[in-house]
């Protein structure tokens, strides 16, 4: 430590600092690069952070004890899902009743099928088409499986899904686009597929949200066999939600793909036929597709701190050359060679110090600038990028300010007294 406060005497850097103020525009110019390389890898940051903030919530709403199986892969991904996959077999309700009876770490099981209908078919109330909503036919535990709760009336029950009977619950997305002047939809006949459904209760709003939002707000719910009903194709694309017992998830799900693999007939070399995932599992996977993210913003960054610093490089051994006499005084004064190397690396320092402060504030400004735009889109600046941002800058500093140091050092005080 002493020897960082004797690095960093008051005086050196006041001296240092005359200097930068002495050519603010050229000072300004030079540390571009830095100042952009930071704003890039901060911004990011927040807007990372930021979602990876809004998928937590959303997937610890859905219950951190749950599984979810689907024929098909999930959760965050980059690019199309492989198209072999859309050649397996849709789980059905049979394998359900399977987990229920052969994992024993498991509670309880609800189905929840989506619903394929044209979209000027799908939902409306007296001619007003809502075409956001996201139709499932799901079973009657499936509401206290997945955490939901009510805001208004109540949920559909095993003899209504039994009964087949055109019942539903809807959003609050749904309910406010539908009924904007009322606040008590109970009741109250829509239509889906021509044919009429009496809406039971409303759903509470969602917390969670990829982008602020949540498409959960846009749900309509309705019995798994009334869905059958109005759109035979719905158990094509059938997912179980599996309820493990609390802190069993592990076991759980190993139990559950055992039981899956034996139903569906796979063989001990075959690969699962289908996907098994967990809260821990979708947020592992979205922070993957952050850290490619972040490398490939640390990339673009990396290339405007190069450029900063080699243009403080540049600008340092223009001013060593600028400022000959003033080395030639200041050696045969008695200042040693550590005394000239430590200004100029100081005055190297506070050049990308300068930009990789300006390069922050600039990335919380346009943080804020972005939620005010688009208040969907969340950014949380998180202190390790602001820390590591002027850390960095002050490195850049370091680095490249090192060689027109030692040149100034090594400058011999008669020569540099001579000098015209």
């Amino acid at each position: 430590m002493r020897a960082i406060a004797a690095f960093f005497h008051k005086d050196a850097i006041a001296l240092a600092l005359d200097n930068v103020r002495a050519h603010k525009l050229r000072s300004g110019l030079t540390v571009l690069g830095v100042v952009i390389g930071v704003l890039v890898v901060v911004v990011i940051a927040s807007i990372l952070t930021g979602l990876r903030k809004n998928v937590v919530t959303m997937v610890e709403e859905y219950g951190t004890n749950n599984i979810f199986a689907f024929h098909l892969s999930t959760g965050p991904r980059v690019g199309p899902r492989d198209r072999s996959e859309y050649r397996r077999r849709p789980l059905k309700p049979d394998d359900g009743f399977a987990i229920r009876e052969g994992a024993a770490h498991v509670v309880d099981v609800a189905n929840s099928a989506f619903l394929w209908l044209p979209s000027e078919s799908q939902l409306s109330f007296q001619g007003t088409k809502y075409r956001q909503a996201q139709l499932q036919g799901v079973s009657s535990n499936y509401l206290e499986i997945t955490n939901f709760s009510l805001s208004q009336g109540r949920f559909f029950s095993e003899d209504d899904d039994q009964a087949r009977r055109n019942v539903v619950v809807i959003g609050v997305a749904v309910a406010e686009a539908l009924f904007p002047y009322k606040t008590q939809v109970e009741g109250v006949e829509i239509t889906i597929a021509g044919q009429p459904f009496r809406i039971l209760g409303v759903l509470d709003k969602r917390k969670g949200g990829f982008m602020g939002e949540n498409d959960e707000d846009n749900m309509v719910l309705m019995p798994y066999r009334t869905a059958r009903k109005i759109a035979p194709r719905t158990s094509e694309w059938m997912m179980l939600v599996i309820r493990a017992q609390p802190g069993e998830v592990k076991t759980a799900l190993e139990e559950v793909e055992e039981v899956l693999r034996r139903s569906r007939g796979l063989r001990h070399n075959q690969p699962n036929d289908f996907d098994l995932s967990t809260a821990d599992r979708m947020i592992q996977q979205f922070d993957s597709i952050t850290a490619a993210i972040g490398l490939v913003a640390i990339a673009i960054s990396g290339v405007g701190l190069m450029v900063g610093g080699i243009g403080v490089m540049n600008i340092m051994l223009v001013s060593v050359t600028e400022r000959t006499q003033e080395i030639g005084v200041r050696k045969a004064l008695g200042a040693r060679r550590g005394d000239i190397v430590r200004q100029f690396l100081i005055e190297a320092i506070s050049l990308t110090f300068a930009g990789g402060l300006i390069g922050v504030l600039l990335a919380f400004a346009t943080s804020r600038l972005l939620m005010f735009l688009l208040p969907s889109l969340p950014a949380e600046i998180p202190a390790w990028a602001v820390i590591s941002g002027l850390s960095v800058s002050i490195g850049v500093g370091l680095v490249f300010g090192v060689w027109p140091a030692k040149r100034a050092a090594a400058l011999d005080p008669v020569e540099a007294l001579r000098w015209e």
